[in-house]
């Protein structure tokens, strides 16, 4: 699903949002990106989520505490159900593939590593032709 979704760390699950309730949630979420600083994300190496889900993901090392915070935030703000597994910052790299190919995930990755500026919380919309497409940004501080 690489081609359909772009790298990104989640902060709220996906959720299904009429069209009307479109501009109340980019205004909370405005409000809310206003009241964060931007902030520095480190990525180092690899992890997974196996066996619990079949997930091979990049590490967050630097700016866990930061997304921890934006994620709980952007939940509230939007009303997103609580995570069904403790929040886990991470870039996703594979997922629902293979065991052989999340294996060479897990061992290609391991020495990556990423920096990064965080200043904007993204809206993305699931397009069914074209997949997650951002619509909004809402710059912090």
């Amino acid at each position: 699903m690489a081609d359909r979704i772009p790298s990104h760390i989640t902060l709220a699950p996906p959720l299904v949002v009429d069209e009307s309730g479109m501009g109340d949630l980019g205004e909370d979420l405005r409000e809310l990106a206003e009241v964060f600083r931007p902030f520095t994300v480190s990525l180092l190496g690899t992890g997974t989520f196996r066996p619990i889900s079949p997930v091979v993901f990049v590490a967050v090392s630097q700016g866990i505490a930061q997304i921890e915070t934006l994620a709980e935030g952007v939940r509230k703000a939007i009303g997103a159900p609580d995570p069904e597994f403790p929040f886990h910052p991470h870039v996703t790299v594979a997922h629902n593939v293979p065991d052989e190919a999340l294996d060479t995930a897990l061992e290609d990755l391991v020495d990556f590593r990423c920096t990064f500026d965080v200043d904007a919380i993204h809206l993305y919309v699931d397009e069914p032709d074209t997949g997650w497409v951002p619509t909004s940004s809402f710059p912090l501080g």
